[in-house]
C-alpha cells in the first residue's frame, strides 16, 4: 500500500503578497511541485491550491491553503482526514522570524512559536505532533514593525539568498518523503546564509 504524504506550505492568497517574507512557504512547495512535474489547481472544497501525484509508490500531495494564515487549520484538518494522512506524514512549511534568512530547521513537532498559521493548524488537527519545517526571514530593524516587515517582498541584494534557501528547503524535503526525517534534520538543517 502507497504512503501518503501531505505538504503545507503557509502563506496569504492574493497577487499583492506574492514573495513576500510571509510567503515563503508557498515560494517553497512552488519548487518543490517543478521538482515532481506536478500541475497546480484550485481546489474549491478545500479552499486551496493542490498539486500532487505518485513518486516511488508514495502518494504526495502539496497544498498552498487559500484562506488566510490563521484560518490554514481547516485546510489542513480537512485534507489530512479525507485523504486518510497521519500527523506525522504531514509537513508544515512556516517562515520563522527568529531564524537568520538562510536558515531552516525541521523538526518532529513542536508548539505555534507565536506563528498564527500554526497555532490554527495545531487546533484543527488537535495535536502538535506534526513535523514543520521552519524558514529563516530574519528579523526587521528597530524602526519597523514586524507585521509590515513578513509582508514586504525580499530585498534585491537578498533573492540570491532566498532562492538558495528555496532550493536546500526543496531537497530537504524530498530527503524527508524519501528518506525520513531524523536523516533530512542531520543532512540539511543549518544555516545558509553567507558568511560574513
Amino acid at each position: 500500500m502507497e504512503k501518503s504524504f501531505l505538504i503545507v506550505g503557509l502563506g496569504n492568497p492574493g497577487k499583492e503578497y506574492a514573495n513576500t517574507r510571509h510567503n515563503i512557504g508557498f515560494m517553497i512547495l512552488e519548487q518543490l511541485a517543478k521538482h515532481f512535474r506536478f500541475e497546480w489547481q484550485e481546489n474549491k472544497k478545500f479552499s486551496t491550491h493542490l498539486a500532487k501525484g505518485d513518486q516511488d509508490e508514495k502518494n504526495i500531495l502539496l497544498t498552498k491553503p487559500q484562506s488566510y494564515m490563521n484560518l490554514s487549520g481547516k485546510t489542513v484538518a480537512t485534507l489530512a482526514g479525507y485523504h486518510k494522512i497521519h500527523s506525522e506524514r504531514i509537513m508544515v512549511v512556516v517562515d520563522d522570524l527568529d531564524l537568520p534568512l538562510g536558515s531552516i530547521r525541521m523538526r518532529p513537532n513542536g508548539g505555534n512559536g507565536g506563528h498564527r498559521g500554526l497555532k490554527s493548524i495545531i487546533e484543527d488537527l488537535g495535536t502538535k505532533s506534526f513535523p514543520r519545517l521552519r524558514v529563516g526571514i530574519g528579523r526587521p530593524d528597530l524602526k519597523q514593525k514586524i507585521s509590515g516587515f513578513v509582508l514586504s517582498k525580499f530585498k534585491q541584494d537578498e533573492i540570491d539568498q532566498v532562492e538558495k534557501m528555496i532550493m536546500i528547503a526543496s531537497k530537504q524535503l524530498i530527503c524527508w518523503i524519501n528518506q525520513n526525517i531524523q536523516t533530512a534534520m542531520n543532512n540539511y538543517n543549518g544555516d545558509y546564509s553567507p558568511k560574513k
